[in-house]
């Protein structure tokens, strides 16, 4: 026993690291690379290794090897032999099916022929093994590419994809070392490291994988700079026009581009250059469920190089389908968190790419590039005859109920009033909900029906100060530059999402330029489910490092109390 080491492994491949360690920093980016992060509260975090974070190390170049020397070097007690085993078993499984592509098309290689015949004889994966060429290759169709992909890291083979990219028209651009209103431009390291991760000198080793940085971290820059070191016509799949046109503004802001060539794509209008900006909705629009996907075409109007993916972790299942038919074109997802509520990232892995490049938020937090930023969760009692209305209802019903507690706006005002100044975003699920706390407030409010052209006033005389709150629906959890929003004040959210609660946090990350501390205010009802998926929705946040404080509603309105 090494009593000094900070890490404990356990059989079931569960991680406990030591926070007060003099190694914890050193030991947490190492394990970055190949497990994932639980939960990490004050003194000891929590990573589980799973196969598919250990896929994620093995496409980034790391061995098993590596892998188990990392363990064993910093665990305070021998690692489970099993442990071993099945890191060494896992990681060898990537690589072990090569995907590559000759003169005469895509070519699916082992060196394992055995492998090769029982793959062949799964329902799943055989229609797409077209032809045995020799005993450790088969032809595939090149329209398969991605299909095979997604089914065969469904039957625990994830696919090492040499196959390449075709290199798309070509298109003259280059960073500015200046933004047009003459402030000084540059891509910072851990921008540049995400870049060289992603593109890795254009070789068919990269072209495909997800850049994970958090909300304010400069994620679309990230983008940019990718456009700029290939060179090419790019599409560029957002979640909303109001981040669409946030895209064309950073293109035409830090590039070296005529703003003619950055088109839209979307409910409003319909132009296709050289760089596109789509959305999300426009693709996945159709008149009735029984017919196909008018838009979809986008994808196969030009001759794309780059397809970036913003805020993957989102991306709808016709955006899903019509990926795995591109797989010849390099592809960038962006987000804040790969978590996706409908458990679906092994897809994002095999269609879109593997994590190629992830930093913790409180990395970022401590080097100045993002706001240091307080949680605090707010437990509000329950009027007794709401309480009588909630035990009768079912759950689905219930939560709705202890959402809309009427108790919640008082305390709502109290936090105003501590903030008086500030920039702040009230933000909630129930449209009836954010009527009342707008009226109440005499603050604007911002929903999906909100045009476009409206939205963007708001949101601009927000930056400018003019408005100091504005009360906002979902529509705001993504891709919303709001740089001086001081204080969030969540009322209701979308049960226990935890990608929301990311998403919400995020609008209030970007650094202050007063350096002022950033504040995320959740409500909950006390005694209700709502407390229940709170707790869930807090997950991703607390294995990040933040912390909620957790404080009762007499706090700030002390009549309240019962």
């Amino acid at each position: 026993m090494e009593s000094d080491r900070p890490l404990i492994v356990q059989s079931d491949k569960t991680l406990f690291l030591e926070v007060e360690s003099p190694y914890f920093a050193e030991v947490r980016d190492h394990l970055g690379a190949f497990a994932e992060l639980i939960k990490c509260p004050e003194h000891i975090h929590t990573y589980r290794i799973s196969p598919l974070s250990l896929w994620n190390a093995s496409s980034a170049g790391m061995t098993s090897d590596e892998v188990i020397e990392i363990l064993r070097r910093y665990s305070r007690y021998p690692v489970p032999p099993n442990v071993e085993i099945d890191i060494a078993e896992s990681m060898k499984r990537y690589g072990r099916l090569v995907l590559e592509k000759d003169d005469t098309g895509l070519l699916l290689r082992s060196d394992d022929p055995l492998l090769l015949d029982s793959l062949s004889r799964q329902k799943t994966v055989g229609p797409y093994m077209m032809e045995r060429l020799d005993p450790y290759t088969f032809r595939v169709g090149g329209k398969y590419r991605g299909n095979l992909k997604q089914n065969l890291i469904k039957l625990g083979y994830p696919v090492k994809d040499l196959a390449g990219y075709v290199p798309g028209a070509p298109l003259s651009i280059r960073l500015r070392e200046t933004t047009l209103a003459g402030k000084p431009f540059h891509l910072r390291d851990y921008q540049k490291d995400a870049i060289a991760a992603f593109y890795r000198d254009g070789s068919r080793e990269g072209g495909s994988g997800v850049v994970v940085l958090p909300c304010g971290a400069g994620k679309t820059v990230v983008g940019l700079g990718v456009i700029a070191a290939m060179q090419t016509h790019t599409l560029i799949l957002v979640t909303n026009v109001v981040a669409l046109r946030q895209w064309k503004r950073e293109l035409v802001d830090k590039t070296f581009i005529d703003p003619d060539l950055v088109c839209e794509y979307s409910g409003e209008a319909k132009d296709i250059g050289p760089i596109t900006v789509a959305t999300y909705q426009i693709l996945t629009y159709r008149k009735k469920k029984s017919e196909g996907f008018p838009h979809l075409g986008l994808f196969a109007v030009r001759d794309w190089g780059l397809i970036i993916y913003d805020e993957v972790h989102l991306l709808p299942a016709p955006v899903f389908r019509i990926t795995a038919e591109i797989q010849a074109r390099r592809r960038l997802g962006l987000t804040a968190t790969l978590v996706r509520e409908d458990r679906m990232e092994e897809d994002v892995f095999s269609l879109i790419g593997p994590k190629c490049f992830d930093v913790p938020w409180k990395v970022l937090e401590e080097q100045g590039w993002i706001a240091t930023a307080e949680c605090h969760e707010v437990r509000i009692p329950f009027p007794i005859e709401e309480r009588r209305r909630y035990v009768l209802e079912l759950p689905r019903v219930q939560f709705r109920i202890a959402s809309e507690n009427p108790l919640k706006m008082p305390v709502v005002q109290e936090i105003l009033r501590r903030h008086q100044g500030s920039r702040i975003l009230v933000i909630g699920q129930y449209l009836s909900q954010l009527q009342i706390v707008a009226d109440e407030l005499k603050c604007p409010l911002i929903t999906g029906s909100t045009p476009n052209t409206v939205r963007e006033n708001l949101y601009e005389k927000f930056r400018q100060g003019e408005i100091l709150t504005l009360v906002v629906s979902k529509v705001a959890n993504f891709a919303i530059d709001l740089p001086e929003a001081h204080v969030a004040i969540q009322i209701s959210g979308t049960f226990g999402s935890r990608q929301e609660e990311a998403q919400r946090l995020g609008r209030i990350l970007r650094p202050k330029s007063d350096g002022a501390i950033a504040h995320f205010y959740t409500l909950v009802t006390r005694d209700s489910n709502e407390t229940e998926f709170a707790q869930k929705r807090q997950l991703f946040l607390t294995e990040q490092g933040y912390k909620y404080h957790l404080e009762t509603a007499e706090i700030y309105v002390p009549e309240l109390a019962a």
